[in-house]
């Protein structure tokens, strides 16, 4: 029989109730405590979307879901790992895992769709830091899959069902968004913005879309300057320029989760009732059989470089 290869979904996680949300804000914060003021706030947004978010069970889902389909495919089958950034189960324990299981070559996924050195990249160097202490473990990574047709087709059949939602679909913005990052990567010549744009062009392309732009969301609370226009800012600058039909698709966000469910649904949703906008938010991706069907064929093609 063909040894199984490792395949290491990496997500970002998130609390798996509220009485660990403190400490999943140290991690994030690289072990200082938030003030309580911060902390509250985080809370806050937690509770005002239920309670802690579906991010664990769905990308869980989304794991197992690409799992299964390469099992489906491939003579040479593959063992499922999840490794989270800032929960259980962590990167470095999931491939300390593998290589106790006998595991000799993975391929890496990270559950988001555009490289960045500040996001996917730090993903993979976890994991490589920890494989570098296992003898005989390689990984292959996977860098970004922004242009995989199934990825996008998944896309545009949201964006297509939200049109429907207008009376006039040609008087209809859709504005493409993705999670802020520090601007200090575009001294970097960082491809993240640049691939952004290629997604959303695609798409916008594949519909024949009249209007579409492009903003950021959920900017860190540091210092640093952040990519912008942020997505309020956008909306307000919209407005003064006359448009109030927006659709919004976080095409850099593959799953329900608080970014989504808090920052779009609940504040930018005020923020459009406030201004006299109607706003539709693409419905989120999370186990879509198109979209994992996509995740899948990038996974195959990268283990086609793995050794037999």
């Amino acid at each position: 029989m063909t040894n199984p290869f490792g395949l290491l979904v990496m997500a970002y996680g998130t609390p798996a109730e509220m009485s660990e949300v403190e400490a999943y804000y140290t991690h994030i914060r690289h072990g200082h405590k938030p003030t309580p003021e911060q902390l509250d706030d985080l809370i806050r947004r937690y509770e005002a979307i239920g309670g802690v978010s579906p991010l664990n069970e769905i990308t869980r889902q989304q794991a197992q879901g690409v799992a299964d389909r390469v099992n489906g495919w491939s003579n040479r089958p593959c063992k499922l790992y999840l490794g989270m950034k800032h929960t259980t189960p962590f990167i470095e324990d999931a491939v300390g895992q593998m290589a106790n299981d006998g595991i000799r070559e993975a391929v890496t996924l990270v559950l988001a769709p555009h490289y960045s050195v500040m996001s996917v990249g730090e993903y993979q160097k976890s994991a490589d830091e920890a494989a570098s202490r296992c003898d005989s473990l390689q990984l292959r990574h996977v860098r970004d899959w922004h242009l995989e047709p199934h990825y996008l087709n998944a896309l545009a059949r949201r964006v297509k069902a939200a049109l429907a939602q207008f009376d006039d679909p040609a008087d209809v913005m859709v504005v493409f968004t993705a999670h802020s990052l520090p601007t200090r990567i575009l001294e970097l010549k960082d491809p993240y913005p640049s691939e952004i744009e290629e997604t959303g062009d695609a798409v916008a392309a594949a519909l024949n879309l009249p209007h579409h732009e492009f903003a950021w969301q959920s900017a860190g609370r540091t210092r640093d300057p952040w990519l912008g226009p942020d997505i309020l800012e956008y909306m307000r600058d919209l407005v003064g320029r006359g448009q109030r039909n927006l659709i919004l698709c976080p095409c850099g966000f593959v799953s329900d989760h608080l970014e989504v469910l808090y920052d779009v649904d609940i504040e930018a949703m005020e923020l459009a009732k406030s201004l006299g906008m109607k706003l539709v938010r693409t419905s989120s991706l999370n186990t879509d059989d198109e979209f994992l069907e996509g995740l899948a064929s990038v996974v195959r093609r990268a283990a086609e470089d793995l050794s037999v």
